[in-house]
This record gives structure tokens, C-alpha cells and sequence, in this order.
């Protein structure tokens, strides 16, 4: 199931139902890293789910430790690999980590490796569901909660009404970045406990942006990427495409073996943002990308 909707100050690109179903099997041991937390905003987004479910009637979920491993990893992967290009929705996976990478479509649709994602990555058994979006502006907990509640689909989720009336969530997980949130329902406890909030998030905060201010002082090249492509000869095909549509500046970018088309580049990424934010609504999936 896919929905899009386009708000005035942000856009949740897609949103997505992954149905994650138990295997017959279970895969070897999955130790979830110590430092693994969530930080006050996941806790914040799994908090307003939790009251959503206590204002009618049903009871708070566990805050698992391995659904939100699974999700903070999906949401890192989406962040950085951006497996959900034009053919690959939200419940896609690269192939730059310890699962099964896939490319989830209405078309072609790979169950098998989007379902036994939390066997892959954890000790978690049992059949779990996913809940996906996506905002081109920085997520923010309000909006998104503001937009899942005005939602159908995403409501009778959460409530477990509708298309849901036969489960019944026992825990959840969260995961969440500047663009990504996921969070994962569970019918059974996760035996490995609940998920704590990550101590001195301020001061890693401030790390990090001290570290970003830094590398941005030095003059990297920005890439406005429209699309991955499996092979040379369809990258110069759509290439053709796209300058015909009038982005003369487009080009081939091969690295890290991968091949991609961005339609244009920059010295500064608030330039390579200005244009994102200009671009028509058809080339939304477009994505910056640091040449570093």
C-alpha cells in the first residue's frame, strides 16, 4: 500500500505498510550492539503513538530494543543509500549492509526479503509490520503525527481497526532521521528488553555539528541525483531523456560501483538545495549527494 501527500511547509513523499511475517526457521544468533538507544525525538515519536493507543482504550506498547534496531537500521540505510529511487519504494534495502537487499514495488513485488528483515538483523522470531515515511524537510514528531492521525490507514494501524482488527501489537520500535521515521509493531514481548534513551544527546549533538560546521568549510562538489541505473547503456538512455528536458547540465556519475544520473552539480549544498527546492513535483525523488 502506498500513499502520497504533498503538505504546505513539507512533503511525506511515501508511505508504506511492510507486513514482516515469521519464517519456519530461525537465522543465527543476532547480538544488537550495546550502544544501540533511542534518542529523545524516537522516544518523543513512540510516546504519541502510545497515547494515541491509551486515548482509545488500548494498551501502551514495549519500546523493543530489536524493532528499533531493525528500524534505526532501515532508516540509516534509506539516509544513505537511498534505495527508494523512481522504481523502489520506502520498504527497499540497499546493498550496503549484513541483510538481504531488495527493491520493493507495487509491480514486482519481493516479499521474502523485505519480511525476514528482523531475523536478518536480530533474535526477534516473531511476524512484525512496518510503517514507513518520509519528509523532504527535517522530520518533525508533530507533523508526522499530525498527518498519521488524519490518516485512515495509518490510524487503524496503530489502533489495530480495519484492515489490522485481527492483530494485536504487543510492542513497537522506532527509528528516525532528518528525512526518515519508521516504526515496526510486534505481536509478541521482545525478550531482549526495552529500549533505553540514549544518555548525553546533547553532547553528541553538538559533536556532530561541530564536526558538519568543519567539513563544510572545506569545497566539496554536490550532486543533484535523480536516479541509480543498473547499467551504462539505460544511464545514457535516460541521460538523453533528461537533457531533452531541458537539463543541459545533466550527467553520468560512475563511482563506487554505482551508476547514477544527477541534473546538475555544485560547489555549496545550499545551492544544491535551492535547486532541489525548485525542481518540478515529477522529479520530487531527486536527492543531494557529497563528493567528498
Amino acid at each position: 500500500m502506498m500513499m502520497r501527500q504533498k503538505q504546505s511547509s513539507y512533503f511525506i513523499g511515501i508511505l508504506l505498510f511492510a507486513f514482516v511475517l515469521s519464517a519456519p526457521y530461525v537465522y543465527g544468533q543476532r547480538k544488537i550492539p550495546a550502544s544501540i538507544c533511542v534518542s529523545p525525538a524516537e522516544k518523543a515519536l513512540a510516546d504519541s503513538v502510545n497515547k494515541i493507543r491509551t486515548g482509545n482504550g488500548l494498551k501502551a506498547l514495549q519500546l523493543s530494543i530489536s524493532l528499533s534496531f531493525v528500524a534505526k537500521t532501515h532508516v540509516r540505510d534509506l539516509m544513505l543509500h537511498h534505495p527508494d529511487t523512481s522504481l523502489c519504494n520506502l520498504s527497499s534495502w540497499s546493498d550496503k549492509g549484513n541483510w538481504t537487499a531488495c527493491c520493493y514495488n507495487p509491480y514486482v513485488v519481493n516479499h521474502e526479503a523485505m519480511w525476514k528483515k528482523p531475523q536478518e538483523l536480530t533474535n526477534y522470531r516473531y511476524r512484525g509490520y512496518e510503517m514507513v515515511a518520509y519528509m523532504q524537510d527535517e522530520m518533525q514528531v508533530d507533523s508526522l503525527l499530525k498527518y498519521w492521525k488524519e490518516t485512515e490507514e495509518t490510524l487503524d494501524m496503530i489502533l489495530t481497526k480495519g484492515a489490522y482488527a485481527n492483530k494485536s501489537w504487543v510492542c513497537m520500535g522506532v527509528g528516525m532521521n532528518r528525512n526518515y521515521a519508521s516504526i515496526w509493531f510486534g505481536q509478541r514481548r521482545d525478550e531482549a528488553g526495552t529500549a533505553n534513551v540514549c544518555k548525553n544527546e546533547n553532547a553528541l549533538n553538538r559533536s556532530a555539528k561541530q564536526k558538519t560546521n568543519k567539513t563544510s568549510q572545506a569545497k566539496h562538489i554536490y550532486y543533484l541525483i535523480i536516479g541509480n541505473y543498473p547499467n551504462m547503456k539505460d544511464a545514457k538512455e535516460a541521460l538523453l531523456r533528461f537533457r531533452k528536458n531541458g537539463f543541459k547540465n545533466a550527467g553520468i556519475l560512475k563511482k563506487n560501483g554505482l551508476i547514477r544520473i544527477y541534473l546538475s552539480q555544485y560547489q555549496g549544498f545550499s545551492y544544491a538545495l535551492k535547486a532541489k527546492k525548485k525542481l518540478p513535483y515529477t522529479y520530487r525523488k531527486a536527492w543531494i549527494l557529497e563528493d567528498k
